[in-house]
């Protein structure tokens, strides 16, 4: 392989993201050296299984993410922004709507997502960690490393480009010679490893390791999302991880499982992707829920309106998921009778999620409402998802989806699913427990105006499309002329997306700004919350909980607070078993960065001793004794104190 073919080159653009990524590297082992922070780094960060922290290593790497998403978005807008524009050719737009897709989707929403489950979940139920904290680290920098894999494409051998769904023959190395679509299967195998061990130790985590008195029906919705959403996770992620490997044995071993001759089938591809993909939507949507109804209940100041409905219909929602995956291809000629059945599913599955808008409605009824910052993306959610959801229903009926499909009409629709559903869901679950992991609260002036500019922006930027749609502009279409007449709306959607960015750069320059100015003596419940998290200290120590809590009914700290009931025992701290850190989990990662890599281009030897590499980690971790080590009720006593002044 020559070097040109092994770095991209020929686009300023790249030459500046290659000038950029050295620059920034050169910058941080500097700041590391120069402050000496790498004990501090290896110590704390990079061999940590607190559950905390490696939730808010999701959420940093989702952000960073959500600025190279972003970035990519801004680059499709400039393109389409006029007619018979030169700023993108195909290739490189075919590139980047590729690129955006895949890190929205998988790097960007599922971190979140993840991230909030690793904070949150083992404090709302009482416990002290998840159920396999080395597992949850392993996890973390199995996702970390595909994310990386996937993010280095640009610059290293090409970037995919068949579509973030990556549909053969599109992706075959006929119509796709170069190795993004390498790097599009083993990122994503790799990154989905990681997802599915998450889906084991929370499922486990939730069922297992709840306080005394949390029965299912007392935990948050939020928990209830987070166990729902893992099990989906059990059941569709390996379809996914079998459908990669398929597709990595087609593109680098000449398998013919999606070729069009020799008894390969391309639909197969798509088939299995979407058995995968649709469930994914409420993998990253079904969270976002949760969160919504811990925000709403709580700045209403009211038990949430129809618990039990709201269950049954997550439940009900994540058996339909299954059930409508065809409907992302009703125009592929597979007959009526299969069409009318996945045009009823996918109708019936928005009974359940309007369950969910009553709910949430009926909750904010009389209720006594504080319009913080959290709640704000609360509220905006509901009417916008609205949207969405009945845009969907009209995509759903698959006569009318011959004239939608493939049009900006259904990238309208996704995104007033996915934005509100999934990013406000996250902002807001990041705002609302932001001082649960930092222990002081994002500046609300200034989080207010990155809301405004964020819905504003977003309503100017998508709304256009539906009507773009309609009048014919497909999706995935690079340019267009003039006589078109889809310029002025281009135009009007280019100026939404670049309010929507000085949105989210007024949330970036609030963290910077609360980390200034922000005060520390907020206590552990700044939002008069209702749930168990909110009665340990901010930020929480590694132990989460000096003694286990007592739960005795639904929303156990507002109840405990409201009654005067005690919600720990009383009595001595007594001694905490607590898991030791571990490097293992990152060198593990490390090492399947580097086999993947070396599977991108072919380089089969350096693969294979890479692969021996991972067999000897995963053999050393199988004969090692790890037993953890001991809190002493002294330093229990003496953390108390420090965090809250408590006293024995």
């Amino acid at each position: 392989m020559k070097w040109d073919e092994f770095f991209v080159t020929g686009e300023p653009m790249i030459y500046a993201a290659d000038v950029s990524i050295v620059l920034v590297s050169l910058a941080i082992l500097i700041g590391l050296t120069y402050f000496k922070k790498w004990g501090y780094l290896w110590r704390e960060w990079l061999t940590t299984v607190d559950h905390k922290k490696i939730g808010i290593m999701y959420i940093l790497s989702a952000l960073i993410m959500l600025f190279r998403g972003g970035v990519d978005a801004l680059l499709m807008r400039a393109q389409l922004a006029t007619p018979d524009s030169k700023f993108l050719d195909a290739q490189h737009y075919n590139e980047i709507f590729t690129t955006h897709g895949v890190i929205m989707i998988l790097f960007m929403a599922m971190p979140f997502v993840i991230g909030m489950m690793n904070v949150v979940v083992p404090l709302q139920i009482g416990a002290r960690d998840v159920a396999f904290p080395r597992l949850n680290a392993v996890s973390f920098w199995m996702f970390f490393m595909g994310a990386m894999l996937f993010n280095i494409s640009f610059v290293i051998g090409g970037s995919p480009d068949a579509g973030w769904s990556a549909y053969f023959p599109l992706a075959s190395n006929e119509f796709s010679p170069t190795v993004g679509n390498n790097y599009y299967s083993l990122a994503l195998q790799i990154s989905g490893i990681g997802t599915l061990m998450t889906g084991v130790n929370f499922i486990v985590t939730i069922l297992k390791m709840r306080a005394p008195g949390m029965k299912l029906m007392r935990m948050p919705m939020f928990t209830w999302s987070v166990l729902i959403t893992n099990v989906i996770i059990l059941f569709a992620f390996p379809v996914l991880t079998v459908a990669l490997a398929l597709m990595m044995f087609d593109r680098i071993f000449g398998s013919q499982f999606f070729t069009m001759a020799n008894g390969g089938m391309d639909m197969l591809w798509a088939n299995l992707f979407w058995v995968w993909g649709h469930p994914e939507v409420y993998i990253v949507i079904l969270p976002a829920f949760g969160i919504f109804s811990d925000v709403i209940s709580t700045f209403s100041k009211k038990n949430l309106y129809g618990y039990k409905s709201m269950v049954i219909s997550m439940v009900a929602i994540s058996v339909l998921s299954f059930l409508v995956w065809a409907h992302h291809f009703y125009t592929m000629g597979q007959g009526a009778m299969v069409n009318g059945f996945f045009s009823i599913t996918t109708m019936a599955i928005a009974v359940p999620t309007g369950v969910k808008i009553f709910n949430w409605l009926f909750t904010l009824r009389k209720g006594k409402i504080s319009f913080t910052s959290p709640m704000m993306y609360a509220m905006g959610f509901i009417p916008i998802f609205t949207i969405g959801g009945v845009t969907g229903v009209m995509l759903a009926m698959a006569s009318a989806d011959y004239q939608y499909h493939n049009t900006m009409f259904l990238v309208a629709h996704f995104h007033y699913v996915l934005i509100p559903g999934t990013v406000f869901g996250v902002l807001a679950g990041m705002h609302y427990w932001f001082p649960k992991m930092f222990g002081f609260r994002l500046n609300e002036r200034l989080a207010k105006t990155a809301f405004w500019l964020i819905i504003v922006g977003f309503n100017v930027a998508f709304m256009p499309l539906f009507f773009l749609g309609l009048n014919g502009m497909t999706r995935r279409m690079y340019t267009y002329s003039a006589s078109t007449g889809f310029g002025p709306l281009n135009m009007i959607a280019t100026i939404g997306a670049l309010i929507l960015a000085v949105g989210f750069v007024v949330l970036c320059y609030n963290f910077f700004y609360s980390f200034r100015h922000s005060p520390r003596n907020e206590g552990g419940d700044p939002w008069d919350a209702r749930t168990l998290e909110w009665s340990t200290p901010s930020p929480v120590p590694v132990y989460n909980f000096a003694k286990v809590p007592v739960v005795k009914g639904e929303d156990a700290f507002w109840h405990a607070k409201k009654h005067n009931v005690p919600l720990y025992e009383e009595g001595p701290y007594e001694e905490i078993h607590m898991p030791n850190n571990s490097g293992q989990p990152f060198i593990l990662g490390v090492i399947m960065f580097f086999l993947g890599f070396f599977l991108v281009f072919s380089w089969f030897i350096p693969a294979i001793i890479a692969g021996i590499g991972v067999v000897v980690m995963l053999a050393v971790r199988s004969f090692e004794r790890d037993h953890g080590y001991h809190i002493s009720p002294k330093e229990i006593a003496a953390t108390e104190q420090k965090l809250r002044g408590d006293t024995v």
